[in-house]
């Protein structure tokens, strides 16, 4: 289905009414607005409400047109395309799997010229005349299979990206490569012929101890959380293959202070790490997600310094403060079994937020146990310490 031409008029419509509701536009359209606009308006402002944090630099732009909002929440963050654009760099770079172009745009600032591949004829369309509105002219779009149309390039390429479909054909979600599509463990003998160097981005579900034996080329895997959360895991090919121990690891977390919090390491360093072990002290280390799911739990107390509390608990304990740890701080207040008898002498309001780790009842059975309402400043962290004890750890974020 093509998209709309919108004129001045309907721009002008959509950005006094980017607030609106839009199922009540549908329904009571304004008088102003001939039916058959209608649906394809309310489409566009749904599409850039969902862009407005996601996309700021989109959502801001007055000319462009949005695909549906659907493909607004598939896409990347234009934070995390940038930093995905961050790892490339030189002549030529192909985006086989382009879809609503944020990648690609991000390449785009990056590398002299840009291939978009896209086998949907219309997002294409539209995507290529988004990129002339973003001034981004040194992108060639062209419709077709990614894979195909690789196939019939002269070129090598410095750089090849591929962010696979992660959905099956009844639109459930998948999550290990060989599952999505395209299957890049199938292809990735051209892909390896074409290019230099491979991007490929994962679900951020992906195993990546398993997938780093799948793709014994693997230079640096990038785990990249946006404020707290991970989006997505990226893997950086080459040709020739590389030990397990020597792949580079990197975790991000970009915070909407606009910060990155970053840990990076080679990946036999964690194995060989030692670290100590200690009861709870002044204060508590949650390690971000990023760097939780890029597995450097010993590292994160030897590079800091600091005590973790059990070898399966992954938080961190220490005396003095360390605020540069990527993750959260906090003050431990008190230490008590995980009972509502005992854990009442702390909290007596019986209001806290309440996080698990290495313990045996997940947050849900446990907060019905202890009668806890979730919220205020008070942060609960249920437990195993060094001797096996399991307990409750009473503690207020650490501001200083």
């Amino acid at each position: 289905m093509p998209f709309p031409d919108l004129t001045d008029a309907d721009r002008a419509f959509i950005l006094s009414n980017l607030t609106a509701d839009v199922q009540t536009l549908v329904l009571r359209p304004p008088a102003s607005l001939a039916r058959l606009q209608v649906r394809e308006i309310a489409e566009q402002i749904r599409a850039r409400q969902k862009a407005k944090g996601k996309l700021p630099g989109w959502y801001a732009h007055p000319m462009l047109t949005f695909p549906a909002a659907l493909s607004v929440e598939q896409a990347s963050s234009e934070r995390a395309a940038a930093y995905k654009a961050s790892l490339v760099s030189g002549s030529l770079l192909a985006d086989l799997t382009g879809g609503m172009g944020v990648d690609t745009a991000a390449f785009a600032r990056q590398v002299n010229r840009v291939n978009y591949v896209e086998r949907n004829q219309p997002l294409a369309e539209l995507t290529a005349r988004n990129m002339q509105l973003l001034g981004l002219l040194n992108v060639t779009v062209n419709v077709g299979d990614g894979l195909a149309w690789l196939a019939n390039q002269p070129d090598t390429f410095d750089w090849l990206y591929l962010d696979p479909a992660r959905r099956d054909s009844r639109g459930g979600r998948v999550v290990g490569l060989a599952d999505c599509e395209p299957d890049v463990l199938t292809y990735l003998p051209l892909l390896l012929q074409k290019a230099h160097n491979l991007l490929l981005k994962t679900s951020p579900l992906l195993d990546i101890e398993a997938t780093l034996r799948q793709l014994p080329t693997t230079r640096e895997v990038h785990v990249v959380a946006v404020q707290g959360e991970v989006k997505e895991t990226l893997f950086v090919l080459r040709r020739e293959p590389v030990a397990l121990a020597d792949v580079q690891m990197t975790a991000i977390n970009l915070r909407d202070t606009g910060e990155m919090q970053t840990f990076a390491y080679r990946r036999g360093d964690e194995a060989t790490a030692s670290v100590t072990l200690a009861d709870p002290q002044t204060y508590l280390y949650e390690p971000n997600a990023a760097l939780l799911k890029a597995g450097a739990f010993r590292l994160a107390g030897v590079r800091f310094g600091l005590a973790k509390l059990a070898p399966h608990s992954h938080l961190y304990t220490s005396a003095e403060y360390l605020p540069t740890f990527p993750g959260r701080v906090f003050i431990i207040n008190a230490l008590c079994r995980a009972d509502r008898k005992s854990l009442q002498v702390h909290v007596p309001g019986g209001q806290a937020n309440l996080t698990v780790r290495n313990f045996p009842q997940p947050v849900d059975v446990l907060r019905k146990q202890l009668n806890l309402r979730e919220g205020s400043d008070v942060y609960l962290f249920a437990t195993t310490l060094t001797n096996g004890d399991k307990r409750l750890i009473v503690t207020h974020k650490a501001v200083i």
